[in-house]
């Protein structure tokens, strides 16, 4: 039990600094450009911190950490995945040429990117259909990992009470500052973060130095403990094949397969797809400052996701040294493992362990608010400006010449305000969906906040990552090969997804179409739907190739270009 007084004030002090920021973001924010995108705004020190606190959220501490304690040390392959491809990748083979057709393009969103890109607003509706289904389920994954935090904290708040807070504060910073304020915000949460992992991953080994020695002695001891205790590590088929919390699934088995398809893979590859992500690159001013980014954004994800991961596994050896159980025996859920170890671990350091998990459990906090403030405004954004606005132009089309530019700027105005309705629309159901992950029976208990991130970035990966490197690739882009990519990957995805995985449709009680006894039943469905729609992209090039009929819609018009950067002349 913290002191709540204490807690309470400096999370009074730090609402306060987060509204300031909102306001600040208010101030700059002149039209739907700064709101949207707020390129003027951005430094390299904010877009490798937004970036990375975009990309890592409670989601990776809470949820990951808590799958970390059941496959141990092999969580150590997704800190490189996250890092060379969520991060190296992303930013050398998609950020620079993202941004670079950008400043051509003037797009303000992801959609909106691969719409002008294509010159298709079917892809571009498409795009944005895909994040307003698939996102919400990804943003209330994170708002139930912090939730859960500060729950297992014992702060004497009501679990409603904290859901409802966090929801208020973050609309009105989202909703009043837009991009300014949500990226200013993500770097002010992820010093936070940055601060309180360091701090933890130090504590944990400090702490079990006493028993097992140093570094090599703790994880010889974690080797030997599963002997004894591994056995009842977990009784889901996704854990049979584990075979240590030091040595990797085997990789034939349920485990491996699971592991290896959907907590690697769907992650690791599913984050070049994120329309979040993508959008960050959107805010640079030039390629110089996407390379000073990605050296800060690489210190600060190596030490969030190198924490959680490390510290999760070895939650194992505290708990049977405290209680004789092991970490999931103790929590009883897997997304309860990391709140339960802090609060424990630091709870008879008086003072001090008390203050720590008042930051800690702050820090907590920035982790979903950072992640959650940038999906809320990539859901707003998808819904007004993508979606309305293509309802707008039409009507725009529609008008006689004469009347079409008056149009054209009727739409202009009303585009921010519906935004920022969507957003508060989509907060709303990212809320209810919140309460369905703690209230709905089996969903709190099946460590729900790993399986929908996996969810939204299998799902993301599968339907878009093709067409995106298409769309930054090619001197020719073809709209049918991008538009088939897209519908054979989704669709595929969601069969999958729904009838085939085993993980997913146990979850949400659809039925299986294969019997347990089959392989294929822990295979992410990434993993099948990403190949069908490189497939389907390679065929259409193949027997079509883009030609000057290809697209369905006019090119991108002056008045909806930005201007290049003065700094871009620069570049090499």
């Amino acid at each position: 039990m913290v002191n709540v007084a204490l807690f309470t004030g400096l999370l009074g002090a730090f609402i306060a600094l987060t509204l300031f920021l909102g306001w600040y973001g208010h101030k700059h924010t002149k039209n739907k450009d700064n709101f949207l995108l707020g390129r003027n705004k951005s430094n390299p020190i904010l877009i490798g911190l937004a970036y990375g606190a975009t990309f890592l959220s409670t989601s990776a501490i809470v949820g990951f950490g808590g799958v970390a304690s059941l496959y141990g040390m092999s969580m150590v392959w997704l800190v490189f995945l996250n890092l060379f491809v969520g991060l190296i990748i992303a930013f050398i083979i998609f950020g620079k040429r993202t941004r670079r057709l950008n400043v051509k393009l003037g797009a303000l969103t992801f959609a909106d990117f691969l719409g002008k890109r294509f010159r298709s607003p079917f892809i571009r509706v498409m795009t944005a259909i895909i994040v307003i289904v698939g996102m919400p389920i990804y943003c209330a994954a994170v708002m139930t990992g912090g939730v859960s935090f500060l729950d297992t904290m014992g702060i004497g708040v009501d679990r409603n009470m904290i859901i409802l807070v966090l929801a208020v504060v973050i609309l009105l910073y989202v909703v009043y500052g837009g991009i300014i304020a949500v990226m200013y915000n993500d770097a002010l949460q992820a010093a936070l973060m940055f601060a309180g992992m360091f701090v933890i991953l130090l504590v944990t080994y400090f702490v079990l130095s006493a028993d097992h020695g140093g570094i090599t002695g703790i994880h010889s001891a974690l080797t030997d403990l599963w002997a004894t205790n591994g056995h009842q590590a977990s009784t889901s088929p996704t854990m049979q094949g584990t075979q240590g919390w030091t040595i990797f699934p085997d990789i034939g088995s349920n485990a491996g397969i699971y592991f290896v398809s959907t907590i690697l893979m769907g992650v690791g590859i599913g984050a070049l797809a994120q329309p979040q992500l993508a959008a960050r690159f959107m805010t640079a001013k030039d390629t110089k400052t996407l390379n000073r980014s990605l050296a800060i954004g690489g210190i600060f994800m190596l030490v969030i996701v190198g924490a959680a991961y490390t510290v999760g596994a070895l939650t194992n050896l505290y708990f049977v040294g405290e209680m004789g159980k092991n970490a999931l025996q103790a929590a009883g859920a897997v997304d309860r493992v990391i709140p339960l170890f802090v609060n424990t671990i630091f709870g008879d350091m008086g003072i001090m362990g008390e203050l720590f998990i008042i930051l800690f459990t702050l820090g907590i906090l920035c982790a979903a608010i950072s992640t959650i403030s940038a999906l809320l405004h990539t859901m707003g954004a998808a819904a007004g400006h993508d979606l309305w606005s293509e309802v707008e132009r039409k009507k725009a089309k529609a008008a006689a010449k004469a009347e079409a530019k008056a149009a054209r700027e009727e739409s202009r105005k009303s585009t921010l305000k519906v935004t920022r309705i969507a957003t508060v629309i989509m907060m709303i159901v990212v809320v209810i969906l919140t309460y369905a992950f703690y209230y709905v029976p089996g969903f709190a208990q099946s460590g729900i906040i790993a399986k929908a991130t996996a969810i939204f970035m299998g799902l993301t990966a599968a339907a878009l990552l093709p067409t995106y490197t298409h769309a930054v690739y090619t001197k020719k882009p073809n709209a049918l090969a991008a538009k088939l990519s897209i519908l054979v990957g989704s669709i595929s995805w969601l069969f999958w997804a729904l009838f085939i995985n085993y993980s997913t449709a146990s979850t949400i009680k659809t039925p299986l179409l294969l019997d347990m006894s089959n392989p294929l039943v822990f295979v992410d469905p990434m993993i099948v739907a990403l190949p069908l729609s490189v497939i389907a992209m390679i065929i259409v090039l193949f027997l079509r190739p883009a030609n000057k009929d290809d697209a369905d819609a006019e090119p991108v018009k002056q008045d909806d270009k930005q201007a290049e950067p003065k700094t871009a002349k620069t570049e090499a």
